[in-house]
């Protein structure tokens, strides 16, 4: 399979059209028709359907669906590599891709990219946002270079190293809710309220021990992978939203977060595949973070308290 084919694959998905394809790619209509047609026969599957004579419109069968997630990775991934191989040994320049969760810790990160723009102004860093799931799916496929998780990684495949901040566990909910009136939210008050939980790996593990009971026989409203999703649906009156603190800015709003009691805390690590070779960029952003882990108090093992 060739990257140029997959290149022209996309530009069909992109225009549903492979005359409008062919335009954009400024080849004929016919050799593209062929491209397209000898990727089918290789892969043994109808990629495209085509439509009747009346309309140039073609839409993707599932098997295209799927070649058309993964040329976009397979095309990404060639582009870092290329401009990670081809870059000046005199300056480092580039790209850094980093994975994370919704979390304060980003702070964090977003400090160190500044400590790495300040030293080296060419390098640019993309954040990549998801659940836990997502980010070992990224960093498996060489998407990104570094993923940010509150869950433990796999210690055989992964090197870590622990962050020195915490998130705080606590509750959003509407200013009018009987529980905005406590200081504090412990477990009970909890038992027998429409709740809207986070849909993260680990997460129900831990707000179980913390809640004293299973999650299967609490009051589940409805669950979420992104907060500000959450606190649309806690606005409405559907639920209160369990989560992290300093995510939904509720000043002058019909929103408040109350913290749990007793605390619940949760620490993250950035992690990275092991044994990964890493572009002068990310190895360079990497020592930042380091530098800045120190200064809360880290070893240089990374091992912090």
């Amino acid at each position: 399979m060739e990257l140029r084919v997959l290149e022209y694959f996309l530009a069909v998905a992109r225009e549903q059209s492979i005359s409008a394809a062919a335009d954009s790619l400024h080849i004929s209509q016919p050799a593209l028709s062929t491209q397209i047609k000898s990727l089918e026969k290789q892969l043994g599957k109808q990629l495209l359907i085509r439509r009747t004579k009346g309309s140039r419109k073609v839409t993707l069968t599932d098997e295209g669906m799927i070649l058309r997630k993964r040329a976009e990775e397979i095309l990404s991934l060639v582009k870092r590599t290329e401009a990670e191989i081809t870059s000046s040994d005199e300056s480092i320049v580039g790209d850094v891709f980093i994975g994370a969760g919704e979390t304060d810790v980003v702070r964090l990160l977003a400090r160190a990219a500044k400590k790495l723009r300040e030293r080296y102004p060419d390098i640019r860093c993309h954040i990549s946002s998801g659940n836990a799931e997502l980010v070992l799916e990224y960093l498996d496929k060489g998407l990104i270079d570094f993923g940010l998780l509150f869950t433990g990684a796999d210690t055989q495949k992964y090197e870590a190293l622990p962050l020195p901040v915490e998130d705080t566990w606590g509750v959003l909910m509407r200013r009018d809710s009987p529980l905005a009136q406590k200081e504090a939210i412990c477990p009970r008050d909890l038992w027998d309220k429409p709740l809207i939980l986070p849909r993260q790996r680990g997460d129900d593990a831990c707000l179980a021990r913390w809640l004293g009971k299973d999650v299967s026989s609490l009051k589940i409203a409805a669950t979420y992978n992104l907060i500000f999703n959450a606190s649309l649906l806690v606005d409405e009156g559907l639920g209160y939203a369990m989560g992290y603190d300093k995510l939904i800015n509720t000043h002058e709003s019909s929103l408040c977060f109350r913290p749990l009691s007793p605390p619940l805390t949760t620490r993250g690590s950035i992690i990275w595949k092991k044994y990964q070779v890493f572009s002068k960029a990310a190895g360079a952003f990497l020592s930042c973070l380091r530098e800045l882990c120190l200064q809360h108090g880290g070893g240089p093992s990374g091992n912090l308290p």
